[in-house]
């Protein structure tokens, strides 16, 4: 398959031709940082949703896409419980009745807050959310929320329909990757916030390297660019926009063969190339199209970071 880095027609022509009438296209939004739209066989599901300007001492660089935002969410995936994942004042704005989907120990936390739709998934536990169903994948990332906790577990998920869609949250590479199945789009955190990152993350070469586990059809770098702290938002600094490109570059020299879209905050990526060229498989075919790993096991790092599972 080739290759291409680029952006689809942005957010205004979605609100005029589709959303706007009630429909609901097959496509991936990125709206910045690890908020992600999939919209899936008419069923839209929202990852680690960040909806405002600011957070804590971050501030976002650009507008939110908020236009993307007009249909209704069918479900929220929140991968772990860092404030720039779990944003309690961003998941008031969809309600507090809104479908969400969690790791351990972030059901309780999110009822103390007023949220009374939380379910709590494991590595391997899967929920149906209107036409697609969600699959709970590991994640090898450090689950306390800072400053005072609680500590809670980490989570990918797969979002399975017509296609299969894999969001792997904030993680570092685990073995598992290799085993979970036939994936067509990889959401992969290519950056952070800051100009370092700590452990439990991938960097651009890293995440490449997850593509050779992964094979995906599509890769999509996210997780980069998006927050900076306050007093360097002035400044276009180079950290904030060379990740996807690094992790282009690398991709082209490890897998050549999957295609990698950059997508700007309010850009996305059409899904439907793809359903017409995949065969049936998934929830509408009667089963699961791929295995998902139970916990990431036999890493160096087994004393600091954690998986779900």
């Amino acid at each position: 398959m080739g290759r291409a880095v680029g952006r689809d027609r942005g957010v205004e022509q979605t609100v005029a031709g589709g959303e706007s009438a009630g429909l609901l296209p097959s496509r991936i939004w990125f709206l910045g940082h690890a908020t992600v739209a999939v919209d899936l066989d008419g069923t839209r599901v929202l990852t680690d949703p960040l909806l405002r300007g600011r957070i804590s001492a971050l501030m976002r660089r650009g507008p939110l896409p908020l236009a993307t935002l007009t249909h209704p969410v069918d479900a929220v995936l929140i991968s772990h419980m860092h404030q720039d994942h779990l944003d309690l004042p961003s998941l008031r704005q969809l309600g507090p009745d809104v479908r969400l989907l969690v790791p351990r120990r972030a059901g309780a936390f999110l009822a103390r807050n007023g949220f009374r739709a939380a379910r709590e998934l494991r590595a391997g536990d899967d929920a149906t959310v209107g036409s697609v169903q969600i699959v709970a994948t590991p994640a090898r990332h450090v689950g306390f929320r800072p400053p005072f906790g609680p500590h809670g577990g980490c989570l990918g998920f797969i979002v399975e329909g017509s296609v299969r869609v894999y969001f792997a949250g904030d993680t570092d590479l685990f073995p598992g990757m290799a085993a979970l199945g036939p994936i067509d789009v990889a959401l992969l955190p290519v950056a952070g916030w800051g100009p370092t990152l700590g452990p439990g993350h991938l960097d651009p070469l890293r995440a490449a390297r997850a593509l050779q586990m992964i094979q995906p059809r599509i890769a999509v770098p996210i997780h980069w660019g998006t927050f900076v702290p306050i007093g360097m938002h002035f400044r276009a600094w180079s950290y904030l926009a060379k990740p996807p490109l690094d992790f282009y570059e690398y991709a082209r020299a490890l897998t050549p063969e999957v295609e990698v879209r950059v997508l700007e905050p309010g850009d996305f990526l059409d899904l439907d190339p793809l359903i017409r060229a995949t065969p049936l498989v998934g929830p509408s075919a009667g089963g699961a199209a791929g295995r998902v790993p139970g916990p990431a096991t036999g890493s160096p790092n087994d004393a600091i970071l954690e998986t779900d599972g």
